[in-house]
Parts: C-alpha cells; sequence; structure tokens
C-alpha cells in the first residue's frame, strides 16, 4: 500500500508540474507539431496604359518545396516527382542534399494545374505555395518601360522598381491545423490581412507605342545599326507617351536575357546630339539680341579656322541668314554665332534647358549628362558646343528641351503617370523667340532643308536633324556615327515631340536626315492620326526632291 500510494504521489506531483510549472513550454511543443503560421501573399498593382490596357498583371502560381527529413527520397519516388515538376531527378536529389533538414525549393513559380498533380501523388513531406507571378502582354515592346519583377515579386528594372513601393501588396497572415502529410486541416484565426498593391496608370498609349517600337525596329534592321531609342513627348502636358528601345527583350521569359538587351538607351544613355543643338544655339542668340533671324552669316568657304582646328561644313553654302543656317545645318554658321556669344551664357541656358541635370523621373539608371563647367572652355569647344559636340545628354533630355520650340518658350517636367493636374511650366525663352526658331524648324524638314524624309501627309512639321561621330577612347572614330531626329507636330499647335537615335548605322546611310528623319515621320503620322489630331496641312503625297537622296546633314 505503501508503495502505491508514493506512486499516486509522484503521478500527481507529475502532472500538477506538467499542467502547472511547465505548461507553456510544452503547450508551445505540442503546437509546433501540427500548428502553423502561414504567409498569404498579397496581389501586386496592376499596370495600366493611359486608356485603361493592362501592361502588367500578376496571375497566380505555385511553388513547389520540400521538408527532406519527411521525404522518402527512394529513387522510385524521386523520378515519379521529376515527371511531374518537370524536373531531372539528378537534380532534385541535388538540391534535397544541399539543403537542411526542413526546407528547400524545387521549383519555383509553376501552374496550379502542377500543383493540383502533385497532390494526387500524396507524397509526403512535398508541398507547395501560392505565389504571384508578372505577365506583361506587350512583351518586347514596352520591356524597357515596364521592367520586370523578381521570383519574389520585387521591381527589378524599369517602372516595376521606380514605383515598387506604389505597386507592391503587403503579404498577411494566417495560423492554420496541419495533418503529418502537411495538408491545412482547419484554419484556425486571421493574424494579419493582406493588402492588395495599388494599381498604377502611366501616361504610356499603347497604340502609340506600338507604332513607335515597330518603326524603330525597321530602320534599325535595314540599316543594320547597333541599336536605337525614340520617345514620343505630349507637348501640352509633359507627359511621355512612348519609349522604346532595340535591341529589346521579353521580359516574360528571360531565361536567356542578354544584357546588352536590357539597356534603355532612351533614358540610361548619354550621347552628342550633333546638328540638333544648333536651334538652341540660335535661340539664345536672338534672345541676346546678337542676330536676327534675317542676320547674314558668311561660310564660305565652308571652312572655318580656330587656332590649330578646322571646322568643316558638309556642303559648303557661301552668305546665309540665321534662318538658313538651321535649314542647311550649317557648322560654320553656328560656330560664328557661337562665338558672339559668352560661355557663361551658354552654359546658364543649357543648364536651363536641363542638361547636365537630373529630370526626377524617379527611374533606374537616369543618365544627366554632361555640360563642363564654362571657365574650363576653349574657344574651339565653345564653338563646337554649338553643335553639339563635346556635351552630352540623354534621348529623354533632348526631347524635352524640344519643348521650348514646341510651346511658348517655356519647358515642362516630364511624366511617366498619367496626371490630371497642370504641369508646372518655368519659362526659358520668350515666346517671340520661340516662334522664330519654329518657323526655322519648319524650313529644315521643306525640300530645301536637310530632312525631307520628316514631312508627315497632312501635318505640318518642325524639327532638326542631327549626326555626330562616336567618340571611343576620347577619340571620334569615323566610321561609326550617331544619326538622330527631333521635332514636332502639326506647327500650328504642336501636340507630339518625337526624339529619334539610331546608333551606328553600318548599311552606308548614317546621315539623320536620312536614317532617323523617316522614322519620325512614320511615327508622327500613325501617332497624330490615333489621337485624331485635326490636320494643318493639305491631305495630298508627300513629294521629295529627286536630289534628296543627296542631301546631307552636317557631321
Amino acid at each position: 500500500m505503501a508503495l502505491f500510494a508514493a506512486g499516486f504521489i509522484a503521478l500527481i506531483g507529475r502532472a500538477f508540474y506538467l499542467q502547472h510549472m511547465n505548461e507553456h513550454f510544452l503547450q508551445k511543443e505540442g503546437a509546433s507539431r501540427y500548428s502553423r503560421v502561414i504567409e498569404v501573399p498579397a496581389n501586386r498593382g496592376r499596370i495600366l496604359d493611359r486608356n485603361g490596357e493592362p501592361l502588367a498583371v500578376s496571375t497566380p502560381v505555385r511553388s513547389i518545396w520540400v521538408v527532406p527529413s519527411e521525404f522518402d527520397a527512394t529513387p522510385a519516388k524521386i523520378g515519379q516527382l521529376g515527371r511531374v515538376i518537370d524536373l531531372h531527378p539528378r537534380e532534385i536529389s541535388k538540391r534535397i542534399a544541399a539543403a537542411d533538414k526542413d526546407f528547400a525549393y524545387l521549383r519555383r513559380q509553376v501552374a496550379p494545374e502542377v500543383a493540383e498533380r502533385l497532390d494526387a501523388l500524396g507524397m509526403s513531406g512535398i508541398f507547395h505555395r501560392r505565389e504571384y507571378r508578372r505577365y506583361y502582354p506587350g512583351g518586347d515592346v514596352m520591356a524597357h518601360l515596364l521592367g520586370f519583377t523578381g521570383r519574389d515579386d520585387i521591381g527589378q528594372e524599369g517602372i516595376e522598381l521606380a514605383y515598387q513601393e506604389h505597386l507592391a501588396g503587403k503579404p498577411g497572415n494566417r495560423r492554420v491545423i496541419k495533418d503529418r502529410k502537411g495538408h491545412i486541416i482547419e484554419d484556425v484565426e486571421g493574424l494579419r490581412a493582406a493588402h492588395e498593391g495599388r494599381d498604377l496608370t502611366l501616361a504610356l498609349d499603347s497604340r502609340i507605342q506600338n507604332i513607335a517600337f515597330r518603326a524603330l525596329r525597321q530602320a534599325v534592321a535595314d540599316h543594320r545599326a547597333v541599336g536605337g531609342g525614340i520617345v514620343v513627348i505630349d507637348a501640352t502636358t509633359g507627359e511621355i507617351v512612348a519609349l522604346a528601345n532595340v535591341p529589346t527583350y521579353n521580359p516574360n521569359n528571360r531565361d536567356h536575357l542578354r544584357t546588352s538587351a536590357m539597356r534603355n538607351r532612351a533614358v540610361t544613355d548619354a550621347f552628342e546630339p550633333g546638328s540638333t543643338l544648333k536651334p538652341f544655339t540660335v535661340a539664345l542668340a536672338l534672345e541676346s539680341g546678337t542676330v536676327t533671324p534675317q542676320t547674314q552669316i558668311q561660310t564660305a568657304p565652308g571652312t572655318f579656322a580656330i587656332g590649330s582646328a578646322t571646322i568643316r561644313d558638309a556642303h559648303p553654302a557661301g552668305l546665309l541668314s540665321v534662318a538658313e543656317v538651321i535649314q542647311k545645318s550649317s557648322n560654320v554658321g553656328s560656330a560664328r554665332i557661337a562665338l558672339n556669344l559668352t560661355p557663361e551664357s551658354m552654359w546658364t541656358f543649357f543648364n536651363g534647358l536641363g542638361f547636365g541635370t537630373s529630370m526626377r523621373l524617379g527611374f533606374p539608371g537616369e543618365a544627366t549628362g554632361k555640360v563642363r563647367a564654362a571657365n574650363t572652355w576653349r574657344p574651339i569647344e565653345q564653338a563646337t558646343m554649338s553643335y553639339g559636340h563635346g556635351i552630352a545628354i540623354s534621348l529623354l533630355q533632348l526631347a524635352r528641351a524640344y519643348t521650348v520650340f514646341a510651346r511658348d518658350g517655356d519647358i515642362v517636367p516630364l511624366t511617366f503617370i498619367r496626371e490630371s493636374r497642370s504641369a508646372q511650366a518655368k519659362q526659358v525663352i520668350s515666346p517671340k523667340t520661340a516662334h522664330e526658331v519654329r518657323r526655322m524648324l519648319e524650313m529644315a524638314v521643306q525640300n530645301e532643308g536637310t530632312a525631307p524624309r520628316a514631312q508627315v501627309m497632312g501635318y505640318r512639321v518642325a524639327g532638326k536633324t542631327g549626326t555626330a561621330r562616336k567618340l571611343v577612347n576620347g577619340v571620334y572614330v569615323a566610321d561609326q556615327h550617331i544619326a538622330s531626329f527631333v521635332g514636332f507636330a502639326p506647327v500650328s499647335d504642336p501636340r507630339l515631340i518625337i526624339a529619334v537615335m539610331i546608333d551606328e548605322p553600318r548599311a552606308g546611310q548614317y546621315y539623320g536626315g536620312l536614317v532617323a528623319a523617316p522614322v519620325f515621320s512614320t511615327v508622327m503620322g500613325g501617332a497624330l492620326r490615333a489621337l485624331g489630331v485635326v490636320p494643318d496641312a493639305p491631305m495630298k503625297p508627300i513629294e521629295l526632291p529627286s536630289a534628296a537622296i543627296a542631301l546631307k546633314e552636317s557631321t
């Protein structure tokens, strides 16, 4: 009896200890064997174009993972698992061996049907969780603008990265009870609700984006160029309605992605813009009162010596008015005009246009360009800077600068987002000067100018060509060029500004008027018609001069 009594006393003591003295520890250990807190993923916000068309959406997928200590990794089961998830048995064994005893991913972001077939196998230690995968309906057409997300649904490039905080949702979690095979048998409680990401509406117009991309891709192919970029801006609001680059990539399939294809040339590359900068030199001279549109500039004999350097015109023209300097794109004329200005005034003007400064778009890798301090300029550098050499800017900066001519001398900040508020404009030149230069730019695309191929049937067009040799290791290379064209239309009430850049055309032609201007014409015509802009010129076919093929824009 004494022994039985002692036994009962010991049992009572042990029960008291377990239920009162060590209760929390034991409950925690017990719960760890059946209770789990699982993450509830949040859906990432959609990216839409200005008309509500989806550009990036998230689709539900599953990720397959294994608990090695619970999985019976026999060759037969590994082979059966590999056939379902489309993974070689050797790779499955490798991943299991490299993992700890609790967790190892086998496949990320597979279709929900794969997870269903996996459940039918009834294998212990194999689990799957719900995730989201980003899908881009536009594929390579919009790749450089939208960017992409990683496997964890975090933005890696482009808009996806720039607006990560806006688009990303906040995952929640809930407590569940699972059986020994990992199946949820009871939903106990929700600990934190998931918050879905917010949608983002861009200023981009899918119709214009498709027109721009296809025209650019065709030009790069036709001229066997290294690449190219194009930007389309709404002159009235500063909204970026299209932006494309070639070469490009498919963000939906990045298995064989080349780094070079990811370059967003229009935003991240700074280049010497060539003669597209001449209108700004003339605008500053008009503002300062040193010239008028009718002022005569002697450009004969087609060369201009400054110290030991010589500036040349591709086609000597003799005595030209300031307006004709733009129309004929005379390097000599532009240099003579610039040398009547002070370096400080030119630097201040370039800075006011945004050259050498950030546009604060929040876009990853945005180039600021380079404009050296005015006190370092020598006369030859001031002269060459007047026609776009010795200065580096991005295509997006160049397109934005032309808003001073498309508008009444003011410049507006650019935006990728569709906004209802009016843009805050900054006056750079007088409306009178802006209209005078606009008339000169319209002359440049007429048959007597350097870019008749930029004309658009039914619309008056204004713009400027540019051709610049590329600077490689500090030396200008004779057989490597960047051809460009920037312009706007309709001249009577400018709506769109388009900037085109073709990098290293290698099919024989490399002048901006022959390589980049036709791209502008195709895109501007299609875009204005898509927007329903009323024509301001006769609707008759464009008749190019017979010698148009020989027209060459000065380098």
